[in-house]
C-alpha cells in the first residue's frame, strides 16, 4: 500500500512540475541549481559545506561557485565571525534564476487554483503543509 502511494505521489509530483513549471530562459546546469538551492535554504554557505552537500571535492565545489559568481548569480564575502572563512550567498539575480528553475509558474498555478472549490483549496493547502512539515523534520 505505501509503495503504491509513493509511486503515485512521485508520478503526480513530476506531472505537476512538468505541466506548471516556468519556461527556462537560462542555460544553467542541474548542479548549479542544487548549489543555489542549498545556499537559499541555508542563507549562505562555505565552499566546504557545498562540497559536502554535493559529495564532491572542495576544488570541484570551488569551480562551480566561480562560474556562478561570474554569471552574477552568487557573490562572496568574508565571515564576520571568522575572517578566514569565505561565505557565498545568492544575489537578487540568482534568486530570480533559482525561482524560474525550481518553482511553479505563479500564473499557471493561479488559474488552476481559481477553478477549485474552497474545500479543495483548503485540502490542497493542508496536504502540502503536512508534507512540507514532515520533510523538514526528516534528517537526510
Amino acid at each position: 500500500m505505501e509503495m503504491d502511494l509513493i509511486s503515485k505521489l512521485n508520478q503526480q509530483w513530476t506531472d505537476i512540475y512538468y505541466l506548471l513549471h516556468y519556461q527556462h530562459k537560462d542555460n544553467i546546469s542541474h548542479q548549479a541549481i542544487r548549489i543555489m538551492q542549498h545556499i537559499e535554504k541555508q542563507g549562505e554557505a562555505t565552499i566546504g559545506a557545498l562540497a559536502e552537500y554535493l559529495s564532491v571535492s572542495h576544488n570541484t565545489a570551488s569551480e562551480h561557485t566561480k562560474r556562478l559568481i561570474q554569471k552574477g548569480f552568487i557573490a562572496k564575502r568574508r565571515s564576520q565571525q571568522d575572517e578566514r572563512k569565505v561565505l557565498v550567498f545568492l544575489t537578487q539575480e540568482g534568486r530570480s534564476v533559482l525561482e524560474q528553475h525550481t518553482q511553479l509558474d505563479k500564473e499557471k498555478l493561479k488559474e488552476i487554483i481559481e477553478r477549485m472549490s474552497t474545500s479543495e483549496k483548503e485540502l490542497l493547502e493542508q496536504a502540502f503543509e503536512l508534507l512540507s512539515r514532515e520533510a523538514k523534520q526528516w534528517q537526510f
